[in-house]
């Protein structure tokens, strides 16, 4: 059993630490709002620490999902970071959707530390850390993922090792293009239904076992159909996601005109309020 610090218990971070715990991991959690890590070790067991540099003192591996570029950040090289106080040889694990720039910037640093880095944003959503079913696609070393692997696997249903540093989040950008199209054909095929009067239960057992079929038609077909749309991944972490990948298409001369446009589309749900609705609420620019 491995002491972990595990930095950042959102919807994501919170049910992921749970598994480790559940697993007999030794944990010290940090949250940026106190309150959530004092809440979760009641219910969980294991300790808290004031800073990510608290936490990661004399653990074996830390682990962070936190917000964006700038959080990631500062839990590891900022003055409180948790890089200040990781030994040699020990293991970073980073599962918060970040710029390939950072994740860079991130293991650079723990290679001259001596740390060893994994860039591993996941797929799958709320359900999938409650679950313990994430995707996760990774960067770094084979020699990081090989010491990472047996941690990850405790909520993870697939793990890929895609490439060397940053790879992982550059994975994350492809996944997140695919969804926002995905998405909106979802939307415009529900709304279409509804405009021509169909069933739209019947038009789903029509669809879904055909070509059409996707995860988020079999999940998310009903519920936006009711307007229902409280379901994890927010419109605001969709639109920072979008943004990563066009800043990063932007440099690598890729088109995509489609996801540019879709981002545009949830510029407009946010507009509409919608900025904590997950991203099935895409369908709501349609039927106002």
């Amino acid at each position: 059993m491995a002491r972990i610090a595990f930095i950042g218990l959102g919807v994501m971070g919170a049910p992921m630490a749970r598994h480790l715990a559940k697993a007999g991991h030794e944990l010290t959690v940090q949250n940026r709002n106190p309150d959530k890590a004092r809440d979760w070790v009641a219910e969980h067991g294991g300790a808290q620490a004031a800073t990510p540099a608290e936490a990661a003192r004399s653990s074996d591996v830390v682990v962070s999902c936190v917000g964006a570029d700038a959080d990631v950040e500062a839990v590891t090289l900022g003055p409180d970071g948790a890089f200040s106080t990781m030994a040699e040889g020990t293991l970073f694990i980073d599962h918060t959707t970040i710029s390939a720039k950072m994740a860079r910037k991130v293991a650079e640093a723990g290679r001259q530390r001596g740390i060893h880095c994994v860039d591993a944003p996941v797929s799958g959503g709320q359900a999938g850390a409650e679950k313990g079913q994430l995707s996760i696609m990774c960067g770094g070393s084979a020699e990081a993922l090989s010491a990472a692997e047996p941690i990850m696997r405790i909520y993870a249903a697939r793990i890929v090792h895609v490439g060397e540093d940053g790879a992982g989040q550059l994975t994350k950008m492809v996944n997140q293009i695919a969804i926002a199209g995905v998405l909106q054909g979802l939307s415009e095929a529900l709304h279409f239904t509804k405009a021509a009067g169909l069933d739209t239960n019947k038009v789903l057992e029509a669809v879904s076992g055909g070509a059409a079929q996707s995860w988020q038609m079999v999940n998310r077909w009903e519920t936006m159909s009711k307007g229902e749309f409280d379901f994890g991944f927010a419109v605001d972490w969709m639109r920072k996601d979008l943004g990563l990948a066009l800043e990063e298409a932007r440099a690598n001369g890729a088109s995509l005109p489609v996801a540019a446009l879709i981002d545009q589309f949830y510029a407009e749900v946010q507009a509409m309020g919608g900025k904590r609705q997950d991203t099935s609420s895409l369908i709501r620019r349609l039927t106002r």
